[in-house]
Parts: C-alpha cells; structure tokens; sequence
C-alpha cells in the first residue's frame, strides 16, 4: 500500500486508442473524467464459485459495493497482466495464482469510469488475506447467485461488476451450469 493517498497517486492518462498521452494525479484524472487503466480479475475457486470483495466504505468511488475479486489502476510504465498480479498481491494476499487468464477488455466509456479495462480470470482454493484499507469483505458465490445478484440489478454491487458478469455470460456458455 501507498504511503501517501491515492488521489495524489500518479496515472498515465492515454487516449481512445490507449496510448499514453501524458500522466496526472488520480484525483484529477477522476474529478475531469480523464481516461486511464485499469485491471479487473476474477477468482474462481474448483467449485465453479466466484469470490466478491466488498469494497471498503473508505474507498472513493462505490464504497461498501460488492465488486470483483480484485481490481485497480494500472501504474505508469505497468501493463495490464503485471497489475493484475500486484492487485491479486495486495487485495487478497493471493501470490501465485494458477493460470491468469486474460478475458477480454473494455474500452474506456462513462460505464467504466472512463478506463480502459481488462478483465482476468484465475482459479485459488488456497486461503485469501484480505487488505484492510481496500476490502471490508469478501464471500464466495455461485455463478446462479451472482447471475441472479445482476439480473435483478442488484445496487449492492458495482456497474463494473455487473457489465463484467454479463459479458462473461456471453461468452462462456457453461458459467451458470
């Protein structure tokens, strides 16, 4: 974790076409809408069941929201599968995931906060630590319980969670089996 706080961390700020155009503090990429990166993951464990973290109410943006197992900005000079890893570090305790799967990604819109997001996907059975400052909770959930939580647009959780699920429901048929 940062010594200092995260709105005077620094971000790249990059285009429609994610090329870097420059960098700015967190808190003023966020207060002008600026477009940025970030990295989403998934953890599964072998039962199929899909762990959510609750967002800790002293975050910023959707605090006290179930969102996805791990996420975060990409750091400047990072790329997307490398902030995967540190975030899976940091939120989770989670240090060697099996295979990190890279699903698919979002261009940066309003929906995502304006970043342009990838999304990962890993399996852990292993045991999870939970970053205090970032998570306030976590819970495993089955893929018919997390569709339902969507499908009823559940404002207990996240915008990015919600289109993220739903994007991973079209494209893997077996997720809800």
């Amino acid at each position: 974790m940062a010594d200092k706080p995260s709105h005077l961390e620094w971000l790249e700020v990059v285009d429609d076409n994610d090329r870097v155009v420059g960098k700015e503090r967190r808190g003023i990429i966020h207060a002008r809408g600026l477009k940025h990166r970030s990295a989403q993951i998934l953890v599964f464990n072998s039962a199929g069941e899909l762990f959510l973290q609750k967002r800790s109410c002293n975050k910023d943006e959707f605090p006290g929201l179930w969102d996805s197992s791990a996420a975060g900005h990409v750091d400047p000079g990072e790329g997307y599968i490398d902030c995967a890893r540190r975030e899976l570090a940091e939120e989770l305790g989670i240090t060697a995931p099996e295979a990190l799967e890279p699903l698919f990604r979002f261009p940066a819109s309003e929906d995502t906060g304006w970043e342009h997001c990838s999304v990962f996907r890993c399996r852990w059975d292993g045991p999870l630590q939970l970053q205090e400052e970032e998570v306030e909770d976590g819970k495993w959930l089955s893929a018919q319980e997390m569709t339902r939580w969507v499908e009823e647009s559940s404002p207990a959780l996240t915008p990015a969670i919600q289109k993220i699920w739903r994007r991973l429901q079209s494209i893997d048929p077996n997720l809800d089996r």
